[in-house]
């Protein structure tokens, strides 16, 4: 079973028609991943905790709307998905094995807006079951590589691993009215994506030192430690594949990955 990292960008993505982004994901079972997942282990920037924490739910999962000021319409749209909490406590017992520390159990938490908008548009009969994982933004990006290691063996399992974040993360200074990639975001995108395919995993890991204008693609890094939680769990010899890129608001790249163990 292949990992990926998905760059979900703007939550606009749930209605957007002209995004090449929502074409891609909604081109998933045809054109990217065929398999049928057991159940869906996603890890989304938007759930940050101070130690790791998956939501176990027994029924379906909520659908959470955490944005503010969009059209109406998109607090109006449902991913009813079954929870998964046998997957969220094999997680848990992965994790706590490998030296994590406690790892807690959300019983109430639903799917946010970067796990539940891809889906989604991948999956939209949303028949999977889903569980979502928390990042840890008071650690760095070797613990949740690590963090991936420690899981991989649940791809034997039936499991498909889905990180979601934005491969570009700095919502202050996009334009929204340019359609002119600022070259700053370029720069980064390109070293990026340069680095997964040569297998520079070490230095995804330190970017912050490594890649150009590091600080600048990510300020805060909750949208970008999903990526190296896919990358871990795919193994150390893993293969990186680009399989999407576009832009909007001329800093906000959807480059999106597949993890392919050697």
């Amino acid at each position: 079973m292949e990992t990926f990292f998905l760059s979900h960008g703007s939550p606009t993505l749930s209605i957007d028609e002209s995004l090449p982004a929502r074409s891609f994901l909604k081109s998933w079972r045809s054109k990217v991943f065929q398999a049928v997942p057991r159940a869906i282990l996603i890890i989304s920037g938007h759930w940050e905790t101070d130690s790791p924490t998956v939501n176990v739910i027994n029924g379906r999962n909520d659908t959470i709307y955490d944005f503010y000021g969009f059209p109406k319409s998109m607090y109006k749209l449902k991913y009813p998905a079954p929870g998964a909490p046998n997957l969220a406590k094999r997680v848990r017992e992965l994790l706590q094995n490998a030296g994590f520390g406690q790892v807690k159990e959300d019983k109430t938490r639903g799917l946010d807006h970067g796990a539940w908008v891809p889906l989604m548009l991948m999956y939209p009969e949303a028949d999977i079951p889903v569980c979502q994982l928390s990042v840890q933004t008071n650690k760095d990006a070797t613990y949740h590589y690590n963090m991936g290691k420690a899981l991989a063996s649940l791809r034997d399992e039936g499991v498909l691993i889905i990180g979601s974040g934005s491969a570009t993360h700095n919502l202050r200074i996009l334009n929204r009215e340019s359609q002119h990639v600022e070259k700053w975001a370029l720069d980064f995108d390109t070293w990026l994506t340069e680095s997964l395919i040569n297998g520079r995993y070490d230095d995804v890991n330190n970017y912050e030192e490594k890649a150009p204008n590091g600080k600048k693609a990510h300020p805060w890094p909750d949208h970008f430690y999903p990526l190296h939680v896919a990358l871990g769990a795919a193994g150390e010899q893993a293969k990186a594949e680009l399989i999407h890129s576009s832009w909007s608001y001329a800093a906000l790249s959807y480059s999106s990955y597949r993890f392919t163990t050697a």
